[in-house]
């Protein structure tokens, strides 16, 4: 099937991010599947095939069910349900099945694949999708829980699965032996468990047992993808440590600072109390008071001789802010 209509450029114009010639793009049509009975004992109802034909434009076409990036290799562009009035279904009804049209970019990676599709080699298909309801053919019992067993004849009714409310289409694969013969159906149920391989959980213990593992394999990722990363108790206490650390700091420079204003020795700095500058100048004012009272000139003077010894020891050390007193 070639591209070269404009109808069929515009569709797969809409899944692709630039235009490609009619050179580039390799097209192909697939039955994707049908409403007859397959080897599991299951079938596609009428409406099933329409609600999957909205739900697999765009989606992907791998190899094998494997779900890999780099498996990818065609890509859905449309859909229709055809029914084929030359044959019937193993109920007699009419035979419906899906009929997809694909497309791939021609690339030298993928030229064998293109000829293995084009010599029939690459023919069998089998789609994943996600069916909402399984009824009993027999008396339409939900979950085939009547008891009717599939492949048995029930007063002239041939006991199978019929699957539909379908949910979500997943990808279609080139596989070697499909569930329907002519097509291929890997079916899946409520979000990817096949039905035969479903035990109803009916206990509290079945129930934790089951959910347990996903638990801590939940807790253990999110503990890995945040392994370095404080709590928010070890933040908030990290950053108490820093404001206390910044405020120690802040009040030793501030009582420097009111001492020296005051005219005291740096070395009384550390008497001062306070939480606030104004609080510890006041008190370095009380204190220079207090000493000059106590002891005369607090400060070097050469007139009156040695200071007292606290600003002896100050002066000593610092020279250049000794001073006379007028």
């Amino acid at each position: 099937m070639r591209l070269t209509d404009k109808e069929t450029k515009e569709k797969i114009g809409r899944l692709t991010r630039r235009d490609f010639d009619e050179d580039e793009i390799y097209t192909f049509p697939v039955t994707l599947c049908h409403n007859d009975i397959d080897r599991d004992g299951e079938r596609f109802s009428e409406e099933a095939l329409a609600e999957m034909a909205e739900l697999f434009i765009g989606k992907t076409g791998i190899f094998d069910h494997a779900p890999s990036a780099v498996n990818q290799m065609a890509r859905i562009y449309d859909t229709e349900v055809v029914t084929d009035d030359s044959r019937t279904t193993k109920l007699g009804t009419p035979y419906q099945y899906l009929k997809g049209y694909a497309y791939m970019v021609r690339t030298a990676e993928n030229a064998d694949t293109i000829t293995l599709i084009d010599g029939g080699i690459l023919k069998e298909v089998s789609v994943s999708c996600s069916a909402s309801r399984r009824t009993c053919s027999v008396c339409g019992a939900a979950d085939m829980a009547c008891g009717h067993v599939k492949g048995e004849v029930y007063d002239g009714k041939h006991c199978h699965t019929v699957l539909s409310g379908i949910t979500d289409a997943y990808e279609w694969s080139f596989v070697a032996v499909p569930a329907q013969v002519g097509a291929g159906v890997m079916k899946q149920y409520k979000g990817g468990t096949t039905m035969e391989d479903f035990t109803p959980i009916t206990t509290q213990e079945a129930f934790t047992a089951a959910a347990q593992p996903l638990i801590e394999a939940a807790v253990t990722e999110a503990v890995k993808q945040y392994e370095g990363y404080l709590s928010p108790e070890a933040h908030q206490k990290a950053l108490d440590e820093q404001a206390a650390a910044h405020k120690t700091t802040l009040l030793a420079a501030l009582r420097t600072k009111a001492a020296m204003q005051a005219g005291l020795p740096v070395e009384l700095a550390d008497r001062l109390t306070g939480e606030t500058e104004e609080a510890l100048c006041k008190d370095a004012e009380k204190l220079a008071a207090l000493t000059k009272s106590a002891h005369g000139s607090y400060h070097f003077s050469a007139e009156n001789g040695e200071a007292d010894g606290v600003s002896a020891a100050f002066y000593k050390k610092n020279p250049k802010l000794a001073r006379k007193e007028n």
